[in-house]
């Protein structure tokens, strides 16, 4: 799911990342430095940037252009610094919690009205994912992150799971939340919808549904459209215009029988050419003048 960001390269770092927001994060981390290094905390923040961008590259090539392009030094100097020890000095000191501080800071939602595939209507759309990243095979991560089995025993790197709210149009990932690799998906995305911008329209796959983080997603404000599971009873109170039904989804069964803590939702179900898999979307958006059945079965199936 890692996408270089659109427009950025290395040339406009300090137009997306300020160099005064970054120095700020510094000294609120304590990673500023208290004498002159030879590769201080912003230099380093930069660096670990630029790895997106040149994810084809070698570390040491990729901290070269960095600081070519910030012309701090003769070349000579450079060719000194991007050295394996250098960096992994350099690394060790800067830690995760500047980045951390600088992600929340400044990732967020770029698309404009004229961002192709960033819209529905009024709606900004974004799609709730997860999935595992591979980490450096050493013994603190594997006791942080766990390593998942394998037919033969083990796998050969461990692994953290990562749930993000993805921009569709643009491809920027916010509002990430990290954890290890034997967390729950749900479990993570219990913080990530509370980063929902208010005016988007939020797409998610059937292992996200459920009632409680249904809920915690609305009071975003956001719009949703989320797929849920063939089994799930949906009572279908009321057909709408364009096929689709009014239900209401329960926090148990006992809620259900007793119509207790029913929340509104809006059912849309529909089937892909001849197939006999029926698909069956839950949208909080409950007038189909505003959003019609099939406009949006189409735009999930494009997520």
């Amino acid at each position: 799911m890692g996408v270089r960001p659109v427009g950025v390269s290395l040339g406009s770092l300090s137009k997306f990342f300020p160099q005064h927001e970054i120095e700020a994060i510094l000294r609120a981390s304590g990673r500023d430095g208290q004498r002159r290094r030879k590769l201080p905390g912003l230099d380093l923040m930069y660096y670990v940037i630029a790895l997106g961008l040149h994810a084809s590259e070698g570390c040491r090539s990729v901290l070269r252009r960095v600081l070519l392009d910030r012309q701090a030094r003769k070349a000579e100097e450079i060719e000194q610094l991007c050295t394996d020890s250098a960096i992994t000095q350099g690394r060790s000191r800067l830690g995760w919690q500047p980045l951390r501080a600088l992600y929340e800071l400044v990732v967020r939602p770029i698309a404009t009205r004229s961002s192709i595939g960033a819209w529905y209507r009024r709606w900004r759309l974004v799609t709730l994912d997860g999935s595992t990243l591979d980490v450096a095979d050493t013994k603190r991560n594997e006791r942080a992150f766990g390593r998942p089995g394998s037919v033969r025993g083990k796998s050969g790197f461990p692994q953290l799971r990562f749930v993000t709210l993805l921009e569709n149009g643009t491809h920027v990932l916010f509002g990430a939340e990290l954890g290890r690799y034997d967390t729950g998906e749900v479990t993570l995305a219990k913080k990530v919808v509370t980063r929902l911008p208010a005016d988007s329209l939020c797409l998610a796959d059937r292992s996200f549904f459920g009632y409680s983080l249904w809920n915690a997603a609305l009071k975003s404000g956001a719009a949703l459209l989320w797929r849920v599971r063939a089994d799930l009873i949906l009572p279908k109170l009321k057909r709408l215009s364009d096929g689709s039904y009014l239900t209401k989804i329960y926090p148990s069964p006992r809620a259900r029988a007793r119509d207790r803590d029913g929340v509104l939702a809006r059912l849309i179900t529909y089937r892909l050419g001849n197939g006999r898999q029926e698909y069956r979307l839950l949208c909080s958006i409950m007038d189909p003048r505003k959003a019609p059945a099939i406009q949006l079965a189409n735009l999930y199936g494009r997520r």
